[in-house]
């Protein structure tokens, strides 16, 4: 059985991009992630230890985010790297979207998928 934790629409604020005015200001960059985990431990006890802590893993993409990157192909692949090493899930989606990056779209991005489900 495998159980989805979900985080939809995180925004956090960092430098992103290849050009350089993109280098000099901070963007919005906007995930969703999807975790597989079992939560029948945490339901049964209604105890937080048991199951995925979103808002720590919402902490650590923050962190993570605080160095600049130029591709959010290489933001996605330390996120998903970063919650299967850090948190008990065998598997996360994660995507991104960069909503100002295109003028005439309300949104681009990427979403990758890593480990076991």
């Amino acid at each position: 059985m495998t159980d989805i934790v979900f985080i939809r629409q995180f925004k956090v604020q960092t430098v992103i991009g290849v050009y350089d005015w993109e280098k000099a200001i901070q963007q919005t960059l906007e995930f969703d992630l999807e975790l597989a985990t079992d939560i029948r431990q945490a339901a049964a006890t209604d105890d937080l230890q048991y199951t995925l802590d979103y808002s720590a893993v919402c902490d650590a993409i923050v962190e993570l985010c605080q160095q600049p990157h130029e591709l959010i192909e290489t933001v996605a692949e330390k996120v998903a790297a970063m919650v299967l090493d850090k948190f008990p899930t065998t598997a996360v989606k994660v995507t991104i979207a960069k909503p100002a990056a295109v003028p005439a779209a309300a949104s681009v991005g990427v979403s990758i998928s890593r480990g076991t489900w």
